[in-house]
């Protein structure tokens, strides 16, 4: 009986220390809350990017010519706006953006540069952002005609007529 009593005993003693033991890991400092809190107050807070376009059109260009557009935008939203990449849906096209943070009521920019070396004809290209707002992804888009201008062409003429040395 007493073994029993002893063995009892032992077993109500793991599961209390268990017990003590959960609540202890449960219980959260003070300094935990004070950031837990803020994050809620703040979690309505969201970055909203509006661009003036989200599309541009180069017109005619010349193969091989290097045309760049910048797109604007402003930062509507009540946190601070970030981007954090951007993807060209091919080589010729180079995008740069604002690095730092946009602040609310703020303005940035994504400049892209097109390469049209090698293509002709009407071409359509995207560039993705990725952002800190609540969609996540932006889609700038333009378009241009290339002409190759140049073959079968005479340097020397200028509109059929002899150029003027």
């Amino acid at each position: 009986m007493i073994k029993k009593s002893v063995a009892i005993l032992a077993m109500a003693s793991l599961v209390l220390a268990s017990c003590k033991k959960e609540n202890a890991a449960l219980r959260i400092d003070d300094a935990t809350a004070k950031k837990a809190e803020l994050a809620h107050a703040e979690s309505g807070k969201l970055p909203l990017a509006k661009f003036e376009t989200l599309d541009h059109d180069f017109g005619t260009i010349t193969a091989g010519e290097k045309v760049n557009y910048t797109y604007k935008f402003t930062n509507e939203g009540t946190a601070d706006l970030l981007i954090s990449d951007a993807k060209a849906s091919c080589g010729c096209t180079v995008p740069s953006y604002t690095k730092e943070p946009v602040k609310p009521g703020a303005t940035g920019e994504v400049q892209v540069v097109f390469d049209s070396s090698g293509k002709s004809g009407a071409v359509q290209k995207t560039v993705t952002l990725t952002l800190n707002t609540e969609k996540g992804t932006e889609t700038l888009n333009f378009k241009a005609n290339i002409e190759n201008k140049g073959i079968g062409t005479n340097p020397m003429t200028v509109g059929g007529a002899p150029a003027a040395h």
